[in-house]
C-alpha cells in the first residue's frame, strides 16, 4: 500500500450522519475504486454477510443481476447450515457481475447495518476514512524484488526456517517413546482468532470456570460481532490497514513509509508458540505473507539472557549467523522484513511505550539496528516504527500483561479464542490412532462440564488426552474416571510416574523439591526457570535430559541459554498443591492457604482448589507410586476449608461476599468430602449468590456440594442470570431448598414448568419461593397451578412483576380454592390484573383458609375491583392480615366499602392504601372505620394519596379512639403546618397508641 502526503481529516463523528455519509462515500466511489474496495474488505465481508446472503442473493436476483439458478446455489448453502459457504459464494458472483450488482450490493448494507453488527463495524471503519485517502490507495502494487545479492541468502533463511518448525513434538508419557514427532501441517489444528480483545484484564483462569456457557458465547458472538481473523490477514489487509489509517488520522501526521505491528493475546497454553511456528513455517514454504522478504522469530524468554546493551545486528547473527555479510541490504528495504516476538509476559525487562521516560533520557532512543542499546529499548523501536520505520512487527503475549502495550502503536489487535466446536473433536481425532477412543473421549468430554470447560485450550486438550484415552481402552472400561480437575491431574501425574517412575531412584523426594520451585513460581508469577534455578532446590539439571522429569518440566534450548517450563501454569500449580502433602513435617499449612486465599490478582486460585481437591481420598491415586501423603497435612486442609466456608456462610447475611463464597464451594467441591459437606450445608442459615452471573460449571458444582445433604435452609440466586437452563442444572437439588429465591432470572414460562415439577416431588422442602421479574405469562399458570394443588410444603409464594394477566390469575385460583392448598403469602404486585379477575379472588377469599397476606399492588383493580374484594374481607371468617393495594387505581369512591370491610374483618390488621387518589373524602370514610372499636387495623399507610389539612378535621379524632392503630404513614400528601400542629396533638392524647408516624 502507499497513501499520498496529503491529509485532509473528516468531520468529526458527532456531526456525522452515518447512514448519509457511506452513501456519499459510495456515490464518489467510481467502479475502480469500488472494486479496490470490495477486494480489500473481502475477507471480512464474507464473515459479515453470512446472516444476509439470503437476502443479498434475493435482491440481487430481483434486480435481474443474479440468475435463479446462482440464486438456487446461495439458498441451498443456507438450508444446509453452510453460511460460510453461501457467503463466499456470493461474493465470488458479485466480484464477476461488475459495478452495478457491487454498488447495489454496498447500498444494502448500509441500509441493513443497524441490523448486523459486523456490517456495522466495516461501515464504520469506512465512514472515519477520508475519501481523497482512499482514492490514493495502491493495491495494485507489485511485489518488491528481492535484490540477486539477497537471494541466496533468503534461499538459506526460508530452508532453514523451514526445516526448523516442519515438525511438532508432544510428550507421550510413554516409556518407550517419550516423544512422539509429528510433521506439523498433519498435527496442526487450526485456532480462532478475533480481531478485538474482549477483555484487556482477562484473568489467567477465567476460562476455568465458563465451560458450555463460554463455548455458547463464543458461536453466539462468532455469528453477530466477533470476526475472524485468518493468520495470513493480521498484515496487509483492512484489518491492519483500518488500524494503521485511523491511527494516523486522529494523530494529525503522516509518514510515508510504515509498517504493521500486530499482538496476539491468548490464555496460557491457547496456542501462540504453536501458532508462530506455524506462520514461521507457511512463509518459509510460500504460503503466506509474500510481500516479507526476510522473518526474524524471537522469544522473550530467550531474549531475558541478554544482559548490558545489545544491538539488533548482533541479535539476529546470534540466531542467524549466515546473515553476517548482507545485514546493511536488509537495512536498506525495512518494508520487506517482519519480526515476531513471542510471550510478552515472560519479559523481565519493562517496556515503556508511553514515552515518558525516553523523553528525559536520550541515551534509551534506539533508532539505529547497528547501535547499542538495551533490549527493551530495540523492542520498543521496532513496534513504534523508530527503528527500521517501515518493517513489521507481531507480538504474542498473555492477557496479563497486554496493559503494556495500551499507548502502543499497534495497527491490529487480536485474541486467541481457541478450540471453537467442530476444531475440539478434531484435535481428539488426531490425538489418538484408535478413532473408536477419540470419539468415546469426546463423548465423555462433551457429557462432563467440568473437563468440557477445558477444550477449549490445546494444552488443556493434550492434559485430556494423555489422562483419559486409557480409561477408554478395553482393559481401563472398569476404572473410575476422573470427574474433577484434582482427579484428572493426578492421573496425569500418575500416568508420567508409573511409566518413567523407575528411572529414578527417589521420586517423592525430587517431586517435592520441583513443587517447592513451582509454589515459589506461582508466588512470583515465573514460569520461566533456569539451571541456577533448579540448582536452588537441590535439582540436577542432568536429570531433565532423561527420565520422567522430563514430561513435567520441558527444556528449551536456544544459542544463548538453557530454560526450564511446565508444560502449562496448571500442572505447575497442581505440582506446587502436591508439595504440601510430601513433606514429613506438615508445619502451620492452615496459615499458607490463608494467605493464598487473601491475594485478590487470582494467582492462587487454581493451586488452592487442587490442594483442597488432594486432601480427599478419590483424587489420592498418587499415593500407590508416592508412598501416603502426610495425615497432619490432610487434616489441616480439611478444617481451613470446613472453618472457611462457615465463616463466608456466618457472613452472607450481613457482610456478603458472593465472590468468596463461590470460590470456596468450588474448594468443597474439589474435596469431594461427603461427611463434611453435609455437615457445613446443613448447618448453614443461608448459601447467597445474589448477583453473581452463575455458569454451567458453577451450576455442577452447587449440584455436586449439596447432593449429600437432605436439606438446605436458604438459597438466594436472584440476578443470577440462571434462565431455563441453569434450573435444569440445579433440577436435583431445588426441591431441598426450604427459602429459594429466583428473583430476576429470565426463567420464563418454561422455567417455571421445570419448577412446577420439583414442587410436585413428595419430598419437596420449598416453604417460600421468589419468582419476581422471570417473564411469566399465563402460558405458565396452569402448571404452577397443578403443582400448587399437589404441594403441602409451600407457604410464601412471589410472583411479582411479571405478566400472568386476568387469564394467568383465573388459572392460580383454582389452586387456592383447593382447601389443601398451604399458601399463606402471595405477592401479585405488577401482574398486569384488573378488575375482571377479582371475582376470581373472592371466590377464594370466601373459602381459602390458609391465605393471610395479599399483595396487588401496581395493578388495574380500580374502585370497582376493590369494592368486590372488600366484601369476602368484612367476613367473620376471612384470614386476611395483610392487604397491599399500592397504586391499584383507588378513589373516594371505595372507601365506604373498604371502611365497611375494616369494622367488620376480624384478621385484617396490616393495610397498604399508598399511591392511590382517596383525597380527604375517602380519608374522612377511612377514619369512621378507625373510631369502629371492631376495627383491627394495626399498621395504615396512606402515603401520596392528595390528603390535606382537610383530612384533620376527623383524622386526629379516630386516632384517639382508636385502640389498635400503632403506625400510620402520610408522607407525600398535602399536609401543612397547621394539619401537622392538629395531629401532634392527638398523639398526645393518652388513648392514641400510635408508635410510628411518617
Amino acid at each position: 500500500f502507499f497513501f499520498s502526503s496529503s491529509l485532509t481529516l473528516p468531520p468529526p463523528p458527532h456531526l456525522r450522519d452515518p447512514h448519509l455519509t457511506n452513501m456519499e462515500f459510495l456515490t464518489k466511489c467510481n467502479e475502480d475504486q469500488l472494486f479496490k474496495l470490495t477486494k480489500l474488505y473481502r475477507d471480512r465481508l464474507e464473515q459479515a454477510m453470512e446472516e444476509v446472503s439470503a437476502e443479498i442473493s434475493t435482491l440481487l436476483t430481483f434486480e435481474k443481476h443474479f440468475t435463479g439458478q446462482e440464486h438456487q446455489k446461495v439458498i441451498e448453502l443456507v438450508e444446509k447450515g453452510n453460511q460460510a459457504g453461501s457467503s463466499k459464494l456470493l461474493l465470488t458472483l458479485v466480484m464477476g457481475k461488475g459495478s452495478v450488482a457491487r454498488r447495489l450490493m454496498w447500498e444494502s448494507f448500509v441500509t441493513m447495518r443497524h441490523r448486523f453488527p459486523k456490517l456495522d463495524k466495516i461501515l464504520n471503519e469506512i465512514q472515519e476514512i477520508d475519501f481523497e485517502q482512499f482514492v490514493n490507495v495502491n493495491m495494485a502494487k507489485g511485489l518488491p524484488e528481492v535484490p540477486s545479492n539477497l537471494k541466496g541468502v533468503q534461499a538459506k533463511h526460508k530452508e532453514v526456517l523451514s526445516v526448523q518448525t516442519q515438525t511438532l513434538q508432544v510428550s507421550t508419557v510413554l516409556i518407550k517413546e517419550k516423544v512422539k514427532t509429528f510433521q506439523l501441517v498433519d498435527r496442526y489444528t487450526e485456532l480462532t482468532v478475533i480481531s478485538a480483545l474482549r477483555d484487556r484484564k482477562l484473568v489467567e483462569h477465567e476460562l476455568l470456570a465458563r465451560g458450555r456457557d463460554h463455548e455458547e458465547w463464543r458461536e453466539k458472538h462468532l455469528r453477530r460481532e466477533l470476526e475472524k481473523i485468518p493468520v495470513d490477514c493480521l498484515f496487509q489487509s483492512s484489518f491492519s490497514w483500518v488500524g494503521f489509517l485511523v491511527q494516523k488520522l486522529k494523530k494529525w501526521f503522516w509518514q510515508s513509509n510504515f509498517g504493521s505491528s500486530a499482538v496476539v493475546s491468548g490464555v496460557p497454553g491457547i496456542g501462540k508458540t504453536t501458532m508462530v511456528q506455524k506462520i514461521v513455517h507457511d512463509w518459509a514454504i510460500g504460503k503466506i505473507y509474500p510481500h516479507f522478504q526476510f522473518v526474524f522469530s524471537f522469544k522473550f524468554r530467550h531474549l531475558n539472557t541478554y544482559n548490558g546493551r545489545v544491538n539488533l545486528r548482533n541479535l539476529i547473527l546470534d540466531e542467524y549467523p549466515y546473515f553476517e555479510n548482507v545485514l546493511g541490504e536488509l537495512w536498506k528495504n525495512p518494508e520487506g522484513l517482519l519480526f515476531i516476538f513471542d510471550g510478552l509476559d515472560e519479559f523481565k525487562e519493562r517496556i515503556d511505550f508511553s514515552g515518558h521516560q525516553r523523553s528525559t533520557a536520550p541515551q534509551h532512543k534506539c533508532t539505529d539496528p547497528e547501535s547499542w542499546c538495551e533490549m527493551s529499548d530495540i523492542v520498543y523501536g521496532l513496534i513504534q516504527h523508530k527503528l527500521l520505520p517501515g518493517c513489521s512487527v507481531l507480538v504474542t503475549t498473555r492477557p496479563t500483561a497486554l496493559h503494556l502495550l495500551e499507548v502502543a502503536e499497534v495497527s491490529v489487535w487480536a485474541e486467541i479464542l481457541g478450540f471453537v466446536g467442530d476444531e475440539q473433536k478434531e484435535y481428539f481425532n488426531k490425538f489418538y490412532e484408535d478413532k473408536k477412543v477419540a470419539a468415546a473421549v469426546f463423548k465423555h468430554l462433551k457429557e462432563n462440564e467440568i473437563l468440557y470447560t477445558m477444550c477449549y485450550n490445546p494444552s488443556y486438550c493434550w492434559i485430556l488426552g494423555l489422562s483419559l484415552g486409557s480409561f477408554f481402552t478395553q482393559r481401563g472400561r472398569k476404572q473410575h474416571v476422573p470427574r474433577t480437575i484434582t482427579q484428572l491431574y493426578s492421573y496425569y501425574i500418575y500416568n508420567v510416574l508409573e511409566n518413567h517412575g523407575r528411572e529414578i531412584e527417589n521420586p517423592r523426594e525430587v517431586l517435592l523439591k520441583l513443587g517447592e520451585m513451582a509454589f515459589a513460581g506461582v508466588s512470583e508469577k515465573t514460569i520461566v526457570f533456569t539451571n541456577e534455578d533448579l540448582i536452588q532446590y537441590n535439582l540436577q539439571p542432568s536429570q531433565f535430559l532423561s527420565g520422567f522429569l522430563m514430561e513435567l518440566l520441558e527444556r528449551d534450548d536456544s544459542v544463548r541459554s538453557i530454560v526450564y517450563t511446565f508444560p502449562h501454569l496448571t500442572i505447575q500449580e497442581f505440582i506446587a498443591a502436591l508439595a504440601q502433602f510430601l513433606t514429613a513435617d506438615s508445619g502451620n499449612v492452615q496459615e499458607l492457604l490463608s494467605q493464598a486465599h487473601s491475594m485478590e490478582d487470582g494467582r492462587f486460585e487454581i493451586f488452592l482448589r487442587f490442594v483442597i481437591g488432594l486432601s480427599s481420598q478419590s483424587a489420592r491415586p498418587l499415593e500407590k507410586l508416592l508412598g501416603p501423603f502426610c495425615h497432619a497435612t490432610i487434616c489441616q486442609v480439611i478444617t481451613w476449608v470446613k472453618e472457611k466456608v462457615e465463616e463466608q456462610i456466618k457472613n452472607a447475611a450481613s457482610k456478603p461476599d458472593q465472590t468468596n463464597l463461590l470460590n470456596t464451594l468450588h474448594y468443597m467441591f474439589e474435596s469431594q468430602n461427603k461427611k463434611l459437606l453435609q455437615e457445613i450445608v446443613e448447618s448453614a442459615e443461608i448459601f447467597n449468590l445474589r448477583g453473581l452471573r452463575l455458569t454451567p460449571i458453577d451450576y455442577l458444582v452447587l449440584s455436586s456440594v449439596f447432593e449429600f445433604s437432605d436439606s438446605i435452609r436458604k438459597l438466594d440466586l436472584r440476578n443470577c442470570y440462571i434462565k431455563c437452563e441453569g434450573l435444569q442444572r440445579l433440577d436435583s437439588i431445588l426441591h431441598k431448598c426450604r427459602v429459594l429465591r429466583l428473583s430476576f432470572n429470565e426463567l420464563g414460562d418454561s422455567g417455571v414448568k421445570l419448577l412446577s415439577v420439583v414442587l410436585r416431588k413428595p419430598d419437596c422442602k420449598i416453604q417460600e419461593l421468589g419468582l419476581e421479574e422471570n417473564s411469566l405469562t399465563d402460558v405458565c399458570a396452569g402448571d404452577l397451578s397443578f403443582a400448587l394443588s399437589m404441594n403441602r410444603s409451600l407457604n410464601v409464594l412471589n410472583l411479582s412483576n411479571n405478566e400472568l394477566g386476568d387469564s394467568g390469575m383465573k388459572l392460580l385460583c383454582v389452586a387456592l380454592r383447593n382447601p389443601d392448598c398451604t399458601i399463606q403469602k402471595l405477592q401479585l404486585a405488577d401482574n398486569d390484573l384488573s378488575a375482571s379477575c377479582v371475582e376470581d379472588l373472592v371466590s377464594v377469599l370466601a373459602t381459602n383458609r390458609s391465605l393471610t397476606n395479599l399483595d396487588l399492588s401496581n395493578n388495574k383493580l380500580g374502585d370497582s375491583g376493590v369494592s368486590l374484594l372488600s366484601v369476602p374481607l368484612g367476613n367473620p371468617d376471612s384470614k386476611i392480615q395483610e392487604l397491599v393495594l399500592k397504586e391499584v387505581g383507588l378513589t373516594s369512591a371505595c372507601a365506604a366499602d373498604l371502611a365497611s370491610a375494616l369494622c367488620a374483618s376480624p384478621a385484617l390488621t396490616i393495610l397498604n392504601l399508598s399511591y392511590n387518589k382517596l383525597e380527604d373524602s375517602g380519608v374522612k370514610a377511612l377514619c369512621e372505620a378507625l373510631a369502629n372499636p371492631n376495627c383491627q387495623v394495626q399498621k395504615l399507610w396512606l402515603c401520596e394519596n392528595g390528603i390535606s389539612n382537610a383530612s384533620m378535621e376527623y383524622l386526629p379524632s379516630a386516632l384517639s379512639s382508636n385502640c389498635s392503630l400503632i403506625e400510620l404513614d402520610l408522607g407525600h400528601n398535602k399536609l401543612r403546618d397547621s394539619g401537622v400542629k392538629l395531629l401532634s396533638a392527638a398523639l398526645g392524647n393518652a388513648k392514641c397508641k400510635i408508635q410510628k408516624l411518617r
